[in-house]
């Protein structure tokens, strides 16, 4: 299979691009500001391609789909939208650039992105898209309501996407991950976390991997009738 995964290069997106690639997939690792866990990618696997962009622009985002025509013979099988940025302040303290920054990747930035992807799929008459959402995508988050807003736009677009897409065999699934122990939790204190595990009924923080083996579940033929749906991977959290 041939995939591109957005934000393939640090955090969730490492664990994805690396399992995708351990398993024999060919993967296009997006990356912005990870170029040298990106290249680290490159010289392990053979099968790993990368490339910088900048998901926010346009342009950027065009290259990024014209370099995956040319290195997987007219596009990929499969996309994976994992870029994002989380945003952790009172509402009406956040500035109106820090709004618009945040939606042109969580959100802008992925429909852009299935935009450029479905075409191929189209012609291919198959195809399958994941958008990397949140739980705060579902239940909105106090401090965190414009990162929830993005997130819930991701969970909107997935299914509409579904019903959309489904006639020409492309399914559109969601992954809305909870606390997972990556970088976007440098913020919080050890008793903070130390609370977020505890409120996990089973008693653990997720990693990367717990969301890459979602990924490639709803990637495989054991999904083959799932679409449209949000699979929430968060050990119970939304339900504590």
């Amino acid at each position: 299979m041939k995939i591109i995964v957005t934000g393939g290069a640090s955090g969730i997106g490492a664990a994805i691009s690396e399992a995708l690639l351990q398993s024999g997939e060919q993967v296009l690792v997006c990356y912005h500001s990870s170029g040298q866990n990106a290249e680290k990618l490159r010289q392990q696997y053979p099968n790993a391609y990368i490339f910088k962009a900048d998901m926010r622009k346009s342009e950027e985002i065009k290259a990024l789909f014209a370099y995956a025509g040319e290195i997987f013979g007219g596009g990929a099988d499969a996309l994976i939208n994992n870029a994002g940025m989380s945003l952790t302040d009172c509402f009406q303290c956040v500035e109106e650039d820090a709004i618009d920054a945040l939606m042109a990747l969580n959100f802008t930035a992925a429909y852009k992105a299935c935009a450029a992807a479905v075409p191929h799929m189209i012609r291919q008459g198959s195809g399958n898209i994941i958008n990397i959402s949140s739980i705060w995508g579902i239940k909105g988050a106090a401090t965190e309501a414009l990162y929830s807003a993005s997130k819930a736009a991701l969970i909107a677009l997935t299914q509409a996407l579904a019903s959309e897409l489904g006639r020409s065999g492309i399914r559109v699934n969601c992954i809305a991950p909870g606390v997972i122990d990556t970088k976007m939790l440098a913020h919080l204190s050890a008793e903070d976390i130390e609370q977020l595990r505890l409120a996990t009924p089973l008693e653990r923080l997720g990693t990367g991997e717990d969301v890459a083996h979602a990924v490639q579940f709803l990637l495989s033929e054991k999904a083959s009738f799932v679409t449209g749906q949000t699979l929430t991977v968060d050990g119970g959290f939304l339900n504590g």
